[in-house]
């Protein structure tokens, strides 16, 4: 019997990476990616637990201990800003994450090919658009003198402020950001419906399954693992409301509905340059999408569904 000593392990692991090293240099870049803008930058997180002073530097700064935490939490602004975050994100869970999926079944029924890929060319186009450019064709189409509102005057109706009226402004948030991702997200669900094999639905013919029967016993248990994991995902991301979309819709008139939690680092971080308390609310973010990644984790594990981790 051969016993593998930590030498022999250790020339085993290194002739495993050599024999596939062109491998090892394809995922380079996306490593490199992630520890320059993702790791490195953590460094950066000790300024909220500091008196950060520019000229003095982040490592020559005095300690301020939990200071700028407790501002956050006692500011008048912060239930208002979690408030909102909490609405915005849980309104486009529960409204914008079966979007993808529907969208999904229903092209996924469409035999003829050239009539599916223009559709799904056409609804994924939008995710590749910066907000900037999508936020100005909203306000034309939303805006007081934009396309909808002059259809409705020429109707005989009456202007609606949508980007100004906080009842409208959280619904026109979630309508356009779902208008503009749900053909993106469709494609992970297509790519797991072309994995599910065939012989299921071949089975549940014979059973006498119709099509709807067949969506509901074969297709959806073939995509409920992919869409657990988004779910998790989704639920890591609660506290980040989509700061490009809001920064470039929202205005002074619904800042009540509007202001959320990255709009309030950008104006105390950047504008009033208050880098100590932006950098613990950005840590704080981060813990509480931590907690939530983990917690929703175990709980698909309980369930029995297949998890991340």
């Amino acid at each position: 019997m051969t016993v593998a000593t930590s030498g022999s392990t250790g020339r085993g692991l290194g002739q495993r990476i050599w024999q596939h090293r062109w491998i090892y240099l394809l995922i380079l870049p996306t490593i490199a990616y992630f520890v320059i803008f993702a790791y490195l930058p953590m460094v950066g997180l000790q300024i909220a637990f500091k008196d950060f002073k520019v000229f003095a530097g982040m490592w020559a700064s005095p300690w301020a201990g939990f200071e700028h935490f407790e501002t956050l939490f006692s500011s008048e602004k912060f239930p208002q800003l979690i408030r909102n975050t909490l609405v915005i994100s849980l309104y486009r869970i529960v409204f914008g994450f079966p979007v993808p999926i529907i969208f999904a079944l229903l092209l996924n029924e469409v035999r003829r090919v050239w009539f599916k890929r223009g559709v799904q060319t056409i609804t994924y186009f939008p995710h590749f658009l910066s907000w900037v450019v999508f936020a100005g064709i909203v306000v034309n189409l939303m805006g007081p003198t934009g396309i909808l509102n002059t259809l409705v005057v020429q109707s005989g109706g009456e202007r609606v402020n949508f980007l100004t009226n906080p009842d409208t402004f959280v619904s026109v948030l979630v309508a356009t950001g779902i208008l503009k991702e749900f053909g993106w997200g469709a494609i992970i669900y297509l790519a797991a419906l072309s994995g599910i094999d065939p012989q299921l639905y071949e089975a549940a013919r014979v059973d006498g399954a119709r099509k709807l029967r067949q969506i509901w016993h074969v297709t959806l248990p073939g995509l409920r693992p992919v869409m657990a994991v988004l779910l998790v995902l989704s639920l890591g991301n609660l506290l980040d409301a989509g700061f490009d979309q809001v920064f470039q819709l929202y205005n002074g008139a619904v800042l009540e509905v509007g202001d959320i939690i990255d709009t309030y680092v950008y104006r105390v971080g950047l504008l009033d340059a208050q880098f100590e308390l932006a950098t613990a609310v950005g840590l704080f973010k981060g813990v509480i999408g931590l907690i939530m990644i983990v917690a929703a984790n175990q709980v698909l594990k309980k369930m029995g569904q297949r998890s991340i981790w």
